[in-house]
Order: structure tokens, then C-alpha cells, then sequence
């Protein structure tokens, strides 16, 4: 069975007292249930996943809108909810009564007789209950508690600046000079902005279509710089920003706090403490993983940057600075793959793109998409389509809100839960996922083009989505990516990814929007080249990323403060071979690991890729037979978090992952992969 939130009817007001009733019932019900004797699967854990159920109904919702349709109003609401459901889950978590529930429900004579997902859910939460202070003493625990809240309002609040710097951005132009290069659509799109806000000319804002057209594609190298100042600098102490948005303290409050909490439990850093529930086995262990890569990436990225540096020279510019990257980076894609970003947009139009996804996964995983209408939504641009089996049955549905909306919707890509599976007493309870991108809006004259980076988005996002939706899980705490280690919960997106350059899916939905012209193979085979453009720069950026976060959190030190321009220097020093401005403030609109579930677990994308590569050769050593999607649905999809990760991929590949697959996808593969060791 499927249920949606009625949209259209959610108020601020209305849906705030609707969570205070759930709050108040869910605790009368909870003190009824411990009452209880001998509990049993039945009479503990059934009626647990009814109340977080009426929880989620109520404030998935407004959590939801806060990202996509962040009025005042529901930023208020947001706000004023989010501390009573972190007292809420905080109080449950360090419940000492339900923590001797679970213990006498493992401890139990029926705990021998449960499935090995019944037992993983009783298991996990036993290793939460520790990891939520249950253990501690009272006033340890109480501060526990009371950093668990604060950290909850700090984290909204670092995404709300970063969320205000971007709204409160904009560049007017009025002289059509300083935008040449900028192709037609973005300078449409710049120009209608204007217009909306009565203005002359063209807008130029830091949503990231915005930003992306000025910085790949303008001539200007003054505008380019200008656009790169304020990116580079949001919510911060720097650029031109109102200084009410400026992340810097809380993002030293977040830092102290979470060290804390790891040394209330036990932990010599919260990067320890972040471990505990992922893959990998010691911060030691990621830090040797990424190194490594390093290693390997280097030497290519260095000859990447030379590229760049005498292309640049050859137009003039003999000081290459980070504002030039991605603009040269453009030029030489063109002129050594002859292909382009604007080449490229004609064959992407986004419903034969979106079409051509559904079809790869019918194909893929024996499970077609069809639109569901009638449901409500939070914006005309919102569609709902239901995932069916090959009975026609319902198998789940998901939202989609493609474009963006730089005033009202944070930026970005994600997937998120609207409601998850689990087995009632009349049936299944169906998944029903949000999917959320950040796209440019259609011009009035033609569909929105995507980029192939935006195509790989979509494909990305569903992979997210797809792990949530094709769960053959009952259990509600391991159905979809929950109880998912969270260094391999990107397995299914980044998976995704890989067949954006595979020339028979591009074949699916790659025609030109006003020819219907199928993609020609000359430019396919330019594209499969193209995913080995600059991959020495990429793999040391994601590795620069992963290691300040890292290293960030294991390496905390009251003492010396949070150090985190001296930590990212560091690693930039080790790793890096284009070093930015020191007006650079990346860290404080690093949403990931300030605002996200990314903390000392960003090195989760590069494991993910390991993890994803490997999966995918899989497919070409088969030679892309249907069977190989089935298993990989029922291997690592349907089994959700019902058990380890590892033994997931294992049951897929019959053995343990390697790196060599990604290596030869990224064109890394010079040298023997001998001595690059997965954290786990």
C-alpha cells in the first residue's frame, strides 16, 4: 500500500500541533509498552515501528520542505519542531527500561528462532543504545543529551547561513561585453532573473547553474573571478556577505562538541566514533587508503595542471589562478576531445533523459516507472511516478523536484525517505522516496537541455532512490539504506553513474531535442574519453575533502582550537597541486560533514567508488547479461541493510572488493594497483 503526505492542505501551524500530539502519544504509549513483561518481536519491536512511523508522517514533511520550499513560514516551523523531535529521539535513545527490553529480548529463548534480519535489527539497536550514552553516568549522560540537542540546532542552523549567503547573492549586469562566452541558454536564463526581479539587463546569482555558466564559459576574467570570490567565500568571514551568516562559530561549536561526545563514550576522537558504524576499520586504515590514492593520482594531475597552465599561457595568462580552472579546463576539453558542455546539451533534453532512465532500470531490474497522477505536491515542477513489477503491482513511488529555485530551495542533489517499507498486519507498507535535484528551469522555447554532469546527477540520485525503493526488507529499521554502513550506502548511486557512458544506454535517450537525431558514435566515444578528462585533479580533490574531514576530527584539540585553515592547509600542502586563495573559506558551506551525515565519513564517496567500479565490471565481464542485474538487485537493493555491507558484495561478486576496476575506469591504471588497500 502507498500513502503521500497531503501537501497541498500542510500548514506551518497545523502540522506543528499535529507533531505535538504524536510526541505526547507516542511517550503515553511508550511507558504503557515497558510495563510489559517477557517482550517479545510482537509486543516491542512492532508497536516501536508504528511510533516512529506516526513520528516520520508528521515531521518528515516539514523537514522535507525546509530544503525545498524554505518560506519563513516553514523555516519557522522547522526550526521551532526540530528541537522537540531531537529531545524526543535523544530521550528514547537513553531510555534505560527500553534498553532492558532490548536485552532481555536478545537474551530470550525466541531470539534463537529469529531470522538473521530480526536479529540485526535487536543487535543494532542494542550498539546504539551504547553509542547514545545509555551506558553513562546520570550527569554524563545528561550532557550527553543536552550535546546531542545543540549540535542538532547548530548543524540547521550552518545549513540555513550557507542556504542565506546564496539567496542574498546577486550580480546585476547591464553591458552584454562582459558576459561573452556564456552560452545562449545561460545568458536566457541570467536575463529572465532580471527580469522577475524588474531589473535591466542579466542577474548573475550563486545557485550553482548560475555560478557554473559564469565560471566554465565567460571570457571575463575580472566577472570570473568576482563570481569565484563569493562562491568561494559563502557564509563566511570573507567576500562580500552580510556577517550574520557567517558559519565560523558554530562550525567551531560543532567541532568541540562532537569531540566531546567521543570522549563521553569512550572514543579518542569523534572520527573513532563515526567508525564505529561504517566499513571501514580505523581511522589509520581511511587515511592509508586515501594517501594512496594520492600517490597514484598525482603524478597525473600534475601533467593535467601543466596542460592547463600553457593554455592558459598560450591566451595570455601566465598566473593561473583558481578562477581560471574550470573555465580552461572547458577549452581544453574542446580542443583535445572536441566536445563541449553546450555540444553536449542538445542530445540531454530532461524528459527523454529521465525517459531514457526508466527504461535502463526496466531493463536493468525488471521494474517499470509510470507516472502517478493525482498526488499532491509542494510545486508545479514536483511529478510522482510509481515503481510496478513485472505483475503490474506497486512496488513503491517517488517524488521528483528537477529544477531549480535559488528562493526557496537549498542547492544540491539528494534523495530522502517520504516513507519507508515495513511488513503491517494487512500487508506491506510500500517505499515512497523524495528525489531532488537542482537543474536549470526549461526556457520558454524548449525543454531544459542538461549538461552530461547533470545527467550523471539524475542517475546518481536515483541509484540513492532505487536503493530505498527496491528493498525486499520488512523490518522498518534495515528496509532501504537504513542500517546501510554509511561507507556503503553511495554503492547504488555511483553505480548508477557508470552508465552514463555506456554507448548502448546513451543510445536509450541521447537524441538531439529538435532533430531527434540519435547522439553520433564519434561523439559517444569522445564522452567515454571524456570520463578520463582531469581525473588526476578530481581523485586529489576528493582526497584533499575526505582528508581534511578526516583528519579534522580525529585529530581535534581543544587546546589549539579547531585549526580548521591550518588542517586544510596541511592537507593541501600534502596532497593538493593547485592551491587556492587565502580568501577561500570552502569548510564553512561544507554542508557534508557540518550539516550532513558526512562527519570524519566523507572518504565514504572514494570507498563508494571502489565498491561501485567493481560492481560494474561485474557487468562487463558478463557481457551485460540481463541475469547480472537481477543478481545485483537482489544482492545489494533488496537486501537493504539487513545485513553486513561486505557480505552483500560478496554474495554479488563472490569475493571481496578491489580497487583495480576503478583504477582502469579512471584511466589510473598506469602502474600495478599493488599496495592501494581498501579501509576495510
Amino acid at each position: 500500500m502507498l500513502s503521500f503526505p497531503p501537501f497541498a492542505t500542510l500548514k506551518p501551524d497545523t502540522t506543528l500541533h499535529a507533531l505535538d500530539t504524536v510526541l505526547a502519544e507516542n511517550q503515553a504509549q511508550l511507558d504503557a509498552l515497558l510495563k510489559q513483561r517477557n517482550p517479545s518481536w510482537e509486543t516491542l519491536i512492532t508497536p516501536l515501528e508504528a511510533m516512529s512511523e506516526t513520528i516520520s508522517r508528521s515531521w518528515g514533511p516539514v523537514s522535507h520542505l525546509f530544503g525545498v520550499w524554505s518560506t519563513p513560514e516553514w523555516r519557522a516551523a522547522y526550526n521551532a519542531a526540530l528541537p522537540k523531535v531531537t529531545e524526543y529521539g535523544v530521550e528514547l535513545s537513553q531510555n534505560q527500561a527500553l534498553f532492558r527490553a532490548y536485552e532481555q529480548l536478545a537474551a530470550s529463548s525466541a531470539f534463537a528462532d529469529f531470522s538473521g534480519s530480526r536479529k540485526k535489527v535487536v543487535r543494532d539497536a542494542l550498539r546504539d543504545f551504547k553509542l547514545s550514552g545509555i551506558a553513562l553516568p546520570e550527569a554524563e549522560k545528561a550532557r550527553f543529551k543536552s550535546i546531542s540537542l545543540r549540535l542538532s540546532e547548530l548543524q540547521a542552523k550552518f545549513e540555513e547561513n550557507v542556504m542565506d549567503a546564496v539567496q542574498a547573492y546577486a550580480h546585476p549586469i547591464t553591458d552584454a561585453a562582459e558576459l561573452v562566452g556564456m552560452t545562449a541558454s545561460a545568458l536566457q536564463a541570467a536575463g529572465e532573473k532580471a527580469l522577475a526581479k524588474a531589473l535591466d539587463g542579466w542577474l548573475l546569482t550563486l545557485d550553482f547553474p548560475s555560478y557554473d555558466a559564469v565560471i566554465t564559459r565567460c571570457r571575463n576574467r575580472a566577472l570570473r573571478e568576482r563570481l569565484y570570490t563569493a562562491y568561494a567565500t559563502r557564509a563566511s568571514d570573507q567576500g562580500p556577505h552580510d556577517a550574520s551568516h557567517d558559519n565560523t562559530a558554530l562550525m567551531s561549536e560543532i567541532l568541540a562538541l562532537r569531540h566531546e561526545q567521543a570522549l563521553l563514550l569512550g572514543f579518542a576522537s569523534f572520527a573513532e566514533l563515526s567508525l564505529a558504524t561504517k566499513m571501514a576499520e580505523s581511522p589509520a586504515a581511511v587515511e592509508t587508503f586515501l594517501l594512496q590514492l594520492a600517490a597514484r593520482a598525482r603524478p597525473r594531475a600534475l601533467g593535467e595542471l601543466a596542460e592547463l597552465k600553457a593554455l592558459a599561457a598560450a591566451d595570455g595568462i601566465d598566473d593561473l589562478q583558481p578562477w581560471d580552472m574550470a573555465y580552461y579546463s572547458e577549452q581544453l576539453r574542446e580542443k583535445t576531445l572536441g566536445l563541449s558542455d553546450e555540444a553536449l546539451r542538445p542530445y540531454f533534453p530532461y524528459p527523454q533523459v529521465l525517459q531514457g532512465l526508466f527504461d535502463l532500470v526496466h531493463s536493468l531490474f525488471g521494474i517499470r516507472i509510470e507516472p502517478l497522477p493525482g498526488i499532491e505536491t509542494w510545486h508545479p515542477d514536483v511529478s510522482v511516478y510509481a515503481l510496478k513489477d513485472v505483475d503490474g503491482h506497486n512496488t513503491g513511488a517517488f517524488y521528483l523536484d528537477p529544477y531549480s529555485r535559488p528562493e526557496t530551495k537549498r542547492g544540491g542533489a539528494w534523495m530522502d525517505e517520504c516513507a519507508g517499507r515495513r511488513r503491517l498486519a494487512d500487508g506491506i507498507q510500500l517505499p515512497v522516496a523524495y528525489l531532488v535535484c537542482n537543474f536549470t528551469p526549461p526556457a520558454a522555447s524548449q525543454p531544459a537541455l542538461l549538461t552530461h554532469d547533470e545527467v550523471t546527477t539524475l542517475f546518481h540520485e536515483f541509484g540513492h532512490g532505487l536503493h530505498h525503493l527496491l528493498t525486499q526488507v520488512d523490518e522498518s529499521a534495515l528496509a532501504g539504506i537504513r542500517g546501510v554502513e554509511w561507507d556503503a550506502v553511495e554503492l547504488p548511486s555511483q553505480f548508477m553513474e557508470n552508465w552514463c557512458y555506456e554507448p548502448a544506454t546513451l543510445k536509450l535517450f541521447a537524441r538531439h531535442w529538435q532533430t531527434g537525431e540519435a547522439m553520433p558514435d564519434a561523439m559517444i566515444e569522445q564522452l567515454r574519453l571524456d570520463r578520463q578528462f582531469q581525473t588526476g585533479l578530481a581523485t586529489l580533490r576528493q582526497v584533499e575533502f575526505s582528508l581534511f574531514d578526516l583528519r579534522l576530527h580525529r585529530d581535534f584539540d581543544l587546546s589549539r582550537g579547531t585549526a580548521v585553515l591550518d588542517t586544510l592547509d596541511t592537507v593541501r600542502r600534502q596532497v593538493a597541486v593547485m592551491h587556492p586563495p587565502a580568501f577561500n573559506r570552502m569548510p564553512w558551506s561544507f554542508g557534508h560533514i557540518f550539516a550532513g551525515g558526512y562527519a570524519a565519513g566523507y572518504y565514504s564517496y572514494k570507498w563508494a567508488e571502489v565498491l561501485s567500479s567493481d560492481a560494474f565490471a561485474a557487468f562487463e565481464e558478463s557481457g551485460f547479461k540481463p541475469e547480472t542485474g537481477i543478481q545485483f538487485r537482489d544482492s545489494i537493493l533488496a537486501a537493504g541493510g539487513s545485513r553486513p555491507a561486505m557480505e552483500s558484495f560478496i554474495e554479488f561478486r563472490q569475493r571481496k572488493p578491489e580497487v583495480d576496476a576503478l583504477l582502469r575506469h579512471s584511466g589510473l591504471n598506469g602502474s600495478p594497483s599493488d599496495g592501494i588497500q581498501p579501509p576495510s
